[in-house]
C-alpha cells in the first residue's frame, strides 16, 4: 500500500476520534442540525469554503477542464456572482434562521410549498452525495496505485461518510470543516506552481493541447458552446444563492453580523480555490492526457488526483490528496445531513409528530442519514459522469428552489400561488426533460442536452415565468404576512 494512503487514513482517524468526542455532547435537535447556533466567524469561513468546494470542484470541475480547457472556469464563475448576491441577504437569513429552507417556503407560500420544495431538495442532495462517493473511490484507487478499485473505493467512502454524519450531525460537520478548509486552501496554493512547471508552462501546454483549450468558450464543447457554458454558469449561480446547506451554516452563526462578515472571506477563498483547481486540471491534463481515456467521461475527473501523485513533490501531493479527500468527506456529510434534516423538519416533525422528544428526533434523523446514504450509494454505482450528475443536481435545485426562495426574501409582491407555481413547474420540467434524455435518440441529446439546449434554460424560464405571472395575477400578500421578512414594512 502507498504511503499516501496511510497518511490520509491517519488524518481521517484523527477526525473520527475528534467527532466521537464531539458526538457525546449532542443532546438536542438544535445541536444536531445547526450546532447550537454558536459558530463564530473564523470557523464559519472555513466551513462555508468546505461546504461549497466539493467534488463538484475537484472532480466535476476537473472533468469539465479535461474536456473544455480554461472555459471550464464558467462552471465556478456562477458561484462568484452568487456569493456576492448572498452577501446582501446573509444577515436576514441568520435573523430569520430556523433549520431548513422549508421553514422559509412555508412562511411565505404555505405547507404544500414546503413539502414539494423539500422533495426537490432531497432529490438534488441525494444526487450530490452520490458523486462524493464516486470521488472517494477515485482517491482511494489512485492513492493505492490501483490496489483498491474504483468501485471498492466508492463503497469504502460511502460507509465512512454515512457513519461520520450519523454520529454527530452538524457539530461534526462544522468542526471537521475547519482543518479541512485550511488544507484545501493550502494545497491549492502550493500545487499550482509545481503542476504549471511540470507541464512545461504555457509553451508546453500549448504544444500538447488544442488551441480551443485556451479559448474563453471552447467551440468544440456542446452543440451550442455558448449556451453550454452559460448553462453551467447559471446552474452554479442559482444553486449557491439558494442551497440549503449554506443557509444552515448561516443559521449556525452566533449573530447576523458573524454571518455577513464570513461571506466576505468565503468569497475570497472560493474564487482562489475554484480558479486554482481549473488551472491545475488544465495543465495536469496537458501532461497526463495519454493516461486518461475521455471516451469514459468520468475518467477526466481523476486528473487533479493524478497530478497529486505524479506532478508535485510528495509533501504537496499528500496535501492535495488530503484536500480532495477533505472535500469528499465534508461535502458528502453536509448534503447528507441537510437532506435528512428536510425529512425530519419538513415532513416528520411538521406533519406527523410535532411534539417528538429531542432524543427521539436525533435518533430517527440518524436512521434517515443512513437511508439516504444508501440510496446515494446505489445512484453512485450507476453513475457514468460526475459532471453530468452535478449539472442535473444543480439544475433541479436552482430552478425549483432558488427563484421562489430569493423572491420570498426580497420581493414583497410574491404570492403564495406564485411561489408554489414556481417550485412545482421548475421541479416538474427539470425531471421531465431529464427523463427525455434517456428516451430520445442519441443524436437528439448531444452532450446530454435535449436537442442541444441545456435543461436549465427552459426550466428556468418556466420557473421564473410562473413566479412572476402568477404572483401578478393573484392578490398581493397582506402586510402582516410580510413583517417577518421585511421588518420595516409598517402595518397600517
Amino acid at each position: 500500500m502507498s504511503t499516501y494512503l496511510y497518511i490520509i487514513l491517519a488524518y481521517i482517524l484523527v477526525l473520527a476520534g475528534f467527532n466521537i468526542i464531539r458526538a457525546r455532547r449532542v443532546k438536542t435537535q438544535e445541536e444536531f442540525m445547526v450546532a447550537g447556533r454558536s459558530v463564530k466567524t473564523s470557523v464559519l469561513v472555513f466551513t462555508l469554503i468546505c461546504t461549497w468546494i466539493g467534488s463538484g470542484t475537484f472532480i466535476a470541475g476537473a472533468e469539465f477542464a479535461s474536456q473544455a480547457g480554461f472555459s471550464a472556469i464558467w462552471l465556478p464563475a456562477g458561484a462568484f456572482v452568487g456569493i456576492i448576491a448572498i452577501y446582501f441577504i446573509a444577515g436576514k437569513i441568520r435573523t430569520f434562521g430556523q433549520y431548513t429552507i422549508g421553514d422559509i417556503l412555508e412562511e411565505r407560500y404555505g405547507p404544500v410549498a414546503r413539502v414539494i420544495g423539500s422533495i426537490a431538495i432531497i432529490i438534488s442532495f441525494t444526487a450530490m452525495v452520490s458523486y462524493q462517493f464516486v470521488a472517494g473511490g477515485f482517491i482511494l484507487n489512485i492513492a493505492t496505485d490501483g490496489a483498491i478499485s474504483d468501485s471498492m473505493g466508492t463503497i469504502i467512502a460511502a460507509i465512512f461518510v454515512i457513519l461520520f454524519t450519523a454520529v454527530a450531525g452538524m457539530v461534526a460537520v462544522i468542526y471537521t470543516d475547519l482543518p479541512n478548509g485550511i488544507i484545501i486552501v493550502l494545497a491549492c496554493l502550493l500545487a499550482v506552481p509545481f503542476v504549471f512547471l511540470a507541464a512545461g508552462g504555457f509553451p508546453g501546454a500549448h504544444q500538447s493541447l488544442d488551441a480551443s483549450y485556451f479559448a474563453v468558450v471552447n467551440e468544440q464543447f456542446g452543440a451550442y458552446p455558448a449556451l453550454k457554458v452559460g448553462g453551467y454558469f447559471l446552474s452554479t449561480m442559482l444553486l449557491l444563492m439558494g442551497v440549503q446547506s449554506m443557509y444552515q451554516k448561516f443559521y449556525s452563526a452566533r449573530t447576523p453580523k458573524d454571518a455577513k462578515r464570513a461571506v466576505i472571506f468565503w468569497t475570497i477563498g472560493t474564487i482562489f480555490v475554484e480558479t486554482a483547481v481549473v488551472v491545475i486540471a488544465v495543465f495536469a491534463y496537458s501532461k497526463l492526457k495519454g493516461q486518461i481515456d475521455l471516451s469514459i467521461p468520468k475518467e477526466g475527473g481523476k486528473v487533479v488526483i493524478m497530478a497529486a501523485r505524479s506532478l508535485v513533490p510528495p509533501v504537496v501531493g499528500v496535501l492535495l490528496l488530503g484536500a480532495a479527500c477533505a472535500v469528499v468527506i465534508s461535502t458528502g456529510m453536509n448534503y447528507l445531513l441537510s437532506s435528512s434534516t428536510n425529512i425530519m423538519r419538513d415532513i416528520y416533525q411538521r406533519f406527523l409528530k410535532k411534539e417528538a422528544s429531542q432524543g427521539g428526533m436525533v435518533a430517527l434523523q440518524r436512521i434517515f442519514v443512513v437511508i439516504i446514504g444508501v440510496l446515494a450509494f446505489l445512484v453512485a454505482m450507476r453513475l457514468t459522469s460526475v459532471l453530468e450528475m452535478a449539472f442535473f443536481a444543480y439544475t433541479i435545485y436552482g430552478v425549483a428552489i432558488t427563484p421562489a426562495l430569493i423572491a420570498a426574501l426580497t420581493w414583497k409582491r410574491a404570492t403564495k400561488a406564485g411561489g408554489l407555481a414556481s417550485i412545482m413547474s421548475g421541479a416538474g420540467i427539470t425531471v421531465f426533460l431529464r427523463i427525455m434524455v434517456e428516451f430520445l435518440p442519441p443524436d437528439k441529446v448531444p452532450d446530454g442536452d435535449p436537442w442541444g439546449i441545456p435543461i436549465i434554460f427552459p426550466a428556468l424560464i418556466v420557473s421564473l415565468g410562473s413566479l412572476v405571472v402568477v404572483s401578478l395575477l393573484t392578490k398581493k400578500p397582506k402586510p402582516e404576512e410580510l413583517e417577518k421578512f421585511f421588518p420595516k414594512f409598517k402595518t397600517p
